[in-house]
């Protein structure tokens, strides 16, 4: 048997356009592998997540529309396995279909419907309970779908229905370190059922979630046989020897990206697919001659292509030479699109109209965010008049603890590092580094500044990244208290500043831009806390 795993990246929304690329990858699937088995990701017709999509009533209209014209035009002899919402007498399904001969053979039902993290599929289906085996080319073939195979359940119904093989359709979202997980969980279903297991993975991004790709089967034994690339779309190719217990032959076994590259990688895919998606011709973004403006410039350079980005140096009379000789010097490395354009004269006159109602009335932080608000009304402006996309620049850490401006340094589309602490927004500059120089090393090494005062320090303002940084990962993504934290090591009046700051600022995270998500919680989807609340952690 021939297997293509077709690692698709689907566009939310679009039926039709979504059917075109099942129907292209598999008409050259039948010239090339006839009685070839395709398998699509889950929910391949909507694309992934549809959201509040599947509550309108076109839904189940839409998807039988498409069905049928799939039954029409598919090569009769290929078996074709795709993802889509169906509607049953108990309700809306996550549905596999089986489609074979021009007709569907069979359908599975999801069973196991996660709701936690950035999963929110109860809202939307109700849980199939019955195993699908279909009998292809003489082998018993289970189907399941995405977190069936985090649970035992759905693999042992499929195993005491007969199954000999079991393929899984996932819309898996990336985060640091998932690949390993994956491949951990998917070797034990096959070795507590004896039978090998295909998992295959929708790829790109939508919104702030990135798709990794990477499907990859294993033998019975849960040893690997083959593994496709991550973030990469298209197909590949499985040879299953068919017999009493099916074996996969030893196949490509793309290298894994370590860490940094698997990042970067998703950071990339994540900006290039919303702006693509979202039919922006380019982007703009504030250079600012610091770490976090010097790394998203290059994830959208690598992104998008140098001709697709425009970057914009804003000084004021804070603004350090240096900072002005770096942000040039990063651009003409990469080629892009860059221009100086003084914030001076928009602050004076700023300054001039609030003149009477700041009479008497001390210098404070107003006039420090007056400037960052005074280039969000440059970006916004240039935006509009282009249509370019505003790239925001801050990092998970500022975004944590409210150390930016809204309407100022938040104004913006996009965030490419909003999921990225600080630490690791280095370690990013360096690793790009690695693969060619772009970013200035002054910039790497240089304490960071806002530069909104005479020799302002971010540190004068917040802890060390270091400390900061695991405090706000043992709060924000672990749900640690503050002892349980202090009991790891941390001071506790760096603690009980870092944790209040980040319970005042909730009110700012609801009111950013979108951004990549990279960790297992992110702000937004991940961790919804609300803005005016009176309990706090002990």
């Amino acid at each position: 048997m021939k297997l293509c795993m077709a690692q698709a990246n689907t566009f939310v929304g679009d039926w039709q356009g979504n059917a075109d690329k099942i129907l292209a990858v598999c008409q050259q699937a039948a010239v090339e592998h006839p009685a070839t088995v395709v398998v699509f990701p889950e929910l391949t017709l909507t694309g992934y997540p549809p959201e509040d999509l599947l509550l309108r009533p076109q839904v189940a209209q839409r998807t039988d529309e498409v069905l049928q014209r799939l039954c029409r035009e598919l090569p009769a002899e290929l078996w074709v396995i795709a993802g889509y919402p169906r509607l049953t007498e108990r309700g809306l399904c996550n549905t596999a279909g089986v489609i074979h001969g021009g007709q569907i053979v069979g359908e599975y039902h999801k069973q196991q419907l996660p709701n936690y993290q950035v999963f929110d599929e109860v809202r939307y289906f109700v849980p199939g309970d019955s195993p699908l085996v279909v009998d292809i080319a003489g082998t018993p073939v289970g189907i399941t779908i995405c977190e069936d195979i985090w649970s035992p359940t759905p693999a042992a119904r499929a195993q005491a229905a007969g199954a000999k093989l079991l393929i899984n359709l996932n819309a898996s979202p990336f985060h640091r370190g998932k690949r390993e997980q994956r491949h951990d969980l998917v070797a034990l279903r096959a070795k507590e059922n004896g039978f090998p297991v295909v998992y295959v993975n929708q790829s790109g991004a939508q919104d702030e979630l990135v798709f990794d790709g990477g499907s990859f089967a294993v033998n019975a034994n849960g040893e690997l046989a083959v593994a496709a690339p991550e973030f990469e779309e298209g197909c590949w190719w499985l040879d299953i020897e068919l017999g009493r217990v099916p074996r996969i032959g030893d196949g490509e076994k793309a290298p894994a990206l370590d860490d940094l590259a698997a990042v970067w990688q998703a950071l990339v895919v994540g900006v290039r697919d919303y702006v693509n998606k979202n039919g922006f011709p380019g982007v703009i973004l504030g250079l600012s001659g610091g770490i976090d403006s010097a790394v998203t410039l290059a994830v959208a350079v690598d992104a998008l292509g140098a001709d697709r980005v425009h970057a914009v140096m804003m000084p004021f009379r804070y603004t350090a030479s240096m900072s002005i000789e770096d942000a040039e010097e990063e651009a003409r490395i990469l080629g892009v699109e860059y221009r100086a354009i003084s914030i001076e004269p928009i602050y004076e006159s700023f300054m001039a109209a609030l003149a009477d109602e700041f009479a008497g009335l001390p210098t404070n932080i107003t006039e420090e965010n007056l400037q960052a608000r005074a280039r969000g009304v440059l970006l916004m402006s240039i935006s509009n008049k282009k249509h370019l996309l505003v790239l925001t620049t801050g990092n998970k850490s500022e975004l944590a603890v409210g150390y930016s401006t809204l309407y100022g340094d938040m104004a913006g589309g996009f965030d490419i590092l909003k999921d990225c602490p600080k630490m690791l927004v280095y370690a990013l500059a360096n690793y790009r580094n690695s693969v060619s120089a772009c970013i200035p090393e002054r910039v790497i090494t240089r304490p960071p500044s806002a530069e909104l005062a005479p020799d302002q320090k971010d540190q004068d303002s917040l802890p060390p990244y270091e400390v900061l940084d695991a405090i706000i990962e043992c709060y924000v993504e672990r749900d640690m208290s503050p002892a349980e934290i202090e009991a790891e090591g941390f001071a506790k009046e760096d603690i009980n500043r870092v944790v209040r700051l980040i319970d005042l600022n909730e009110y700012k995270r609801r009111q950013a831009p979108v951004g990549v998500r990279i960790t297992q919680r992110g702000f937004g989807r991940d961790r919804r806390y609300p803005i005016s609340w009176s309990w706090r952690n002990p």
